[in-house]
């Protein structure tokens, strides 16, 4: 049975899912203003968005990484995440099942 999250663990899920939700609304108004559409405003909405949910999660990366103790590769991995589109939630959910969101005993 895996233990419950620490706050900061929480805090770390829910900057994780908004960043790789703001990253696909990104893609998406991408796809519109480049593909046959040719409509602007999805990059317009989530854009500024996304930039404020990645800065959102480096510092809520930052902030876990030191409350819960976690290794340096954690951070690294968890830092670096949040380049490459919808990486975050899938190392959110490997974290929590490796136990990185949840207070060490």
């Amino acid at each position: 049975m895996s233990r419950p999250l620490a706050p900061a663990g929480r805090l770390f899920a829910v900057a994780a899912f908004l960043e790789g939700f703001t990253w696909a609304g990104l893609l998406i108004g991408m796809f519109l203003k480049y593909g046959p559409a040719a409509n602007e405003l999805g990059v317009k909405i989530f854009g500024p968005l996304h930039g404020g949910a990645f800065l959102f999660y480096v510092v809520v990366t930052v902030l876990a990484a030191l409350r819960l103790r976690w290794p340096w590769w954690a951070t690294l991995l968890a830092v670096i995440a949040a380049v490459p589109p919808l990486v975050t939630v899938p190392l959110e959910m490997w974290f929590r099942r490796i136990g990185l969101l949840s207070e060490r005993a």
